[in-house]
């Protein structure tokens, strides 16, 4: 079976594990030999939207946060970063007055970043360096950023400083500011220049069933839609498409989807973000949407989707692998 998943950072990286747990792979296979030798594929189609520039690296959250989770290695409190982590090199920059010193920036989470940015200045595509340093972390899983361009997220927000309105970096609104200010829109600034790759787009119509995790919708679904050919091989994929609800009574699973679905004029509702996917029977990219048991699917009707009520709690790899098989089943893919 070769199953493509959407996915943005730790929500993502944790509904992975539960692909893994389903299928056997990566740390859940019986025996190192099994990673060679299983007949199931999993690919993971990463959001850049969070990417960024600072202190003179590039890093790329979300695809280290995959990288770090399904290799064994994550800071399992927060959730992102590396276990065991240390944090001397921002302590020193901080005494040198550095900016940003709202972020952190661990030091062996540095040297992932500092390894990046050699490469990538060396000229090679994200693509084949995010290969490489999964040679590292052996994820048991292919890991592809969306697209090898600059696609990042900016935020407009009204300053709180002077109260003039202004575009920040994704990451300056997220972690600076906690999304608690005035906010007015998302723009994925180099989209119109942006492809996805085509590793991707073969990942996507390639595949034998497509899922969507109950990831962010408008800051890491949403992002990965933007990228030019993403929506394109969704909608033209001979796989079945299956959404996961990243909302449950009205909040979002992990994270601030709330606050983002509020500000592109969205309600914090399993159908609301259904119907923002859309079917593919119309102008989207759902054939089955999965929201949390207690939900009515008929209360989450979405026109030319078929909806399934299932527990969307991702409490364990176990609880997860579950709720992986329920969208398998839906869409007849065994």
């Amino acid at each position: 079976m070769k199953v493509t998943v959407l996915v943005g950072g730790v929500g993502g990286a944790r509904f992975l594990l539960g692909v893994q747990k389903l299928l056997g792979l990566g740390q859940f296979a019986e025996s190192p030999a099994d990673n060679g030798a299983d007949p199931h594929e999993l690919t993971a189609v990463v959001n850049v939207g969070d990417d960024a520039w600072m202190h003179g690296v590039r890093i790329c959250p979300d695809l280290d946060t995959c990288m770090y989770t399904l290799g064994g290695g994550v800071d399992d409190e927060r959730g992102w970063g590396h276990r065991d982590e240390t944090w001397h090199a921002m302590e020193e920059l901080a005494r040198y007055g550095m900016q940003p010193d709202w972020f952190g920036l661990g030091d062996r989470d540095l040297a992932t970043h500092l390894v990046r940015t050699q490469s990538l200045r060396a000229g090679y595509p994200l693509t084949e360096v995010t290969s490489a340093l999964c040679e590292r972390w052996q994820p048991g899983a292919r890991l592809l950023p969306v697209t090898n361009d600059s696609c990042e997220t900016h935020v407009v927000i009204t300053d709180p400083a002077d109260d003039t309105q202004r575009a920040i970096h994704f990451q300056e609104w997220w972690v600076r500011y906690r999304a608690q200010v005035p906010t007015h829109g998302f723009g994925f600034v180099g989209a119109e220049k942006a492809t996805a790759t085509p590793e991707v787009v073969d990942a996507i119509t390639g595949a034998d069933i497509v899922l969507l995790a109950p990831s962010n919708p408008v800051v890491s679904i949403g992002a990965i839609l933007a990228v030019p050919g993403v929506r394109a091989a969704l909608r033209s994929t001979a796989a079945p498409v299956v959404g996961y609800s990243p909302i449950i009574a009205g909040k979002p699973l992990r994270g601030m989807a709330d606050v983002c679905l509020s500000v592109i004029g969205l309600d914090s509702t399993s159908r609301a973000v259904g119907e923002h996917y859309g079917a593919r029977s119309g102008t989207g990219i759902l054939d089955y949407w999965l929201v949390h048991e207690g939900e009515s699917p008929d209360g989450s009707d979405i026109a030319g989707v078929t909806v399934r009520a299932a527990p969307l709690l991702m409490t364990d790899p176990a609880a997860t692998a579950e709720m992986v098989r329920t969208g398998l089943d839906l869409a007849g893919v065994r």
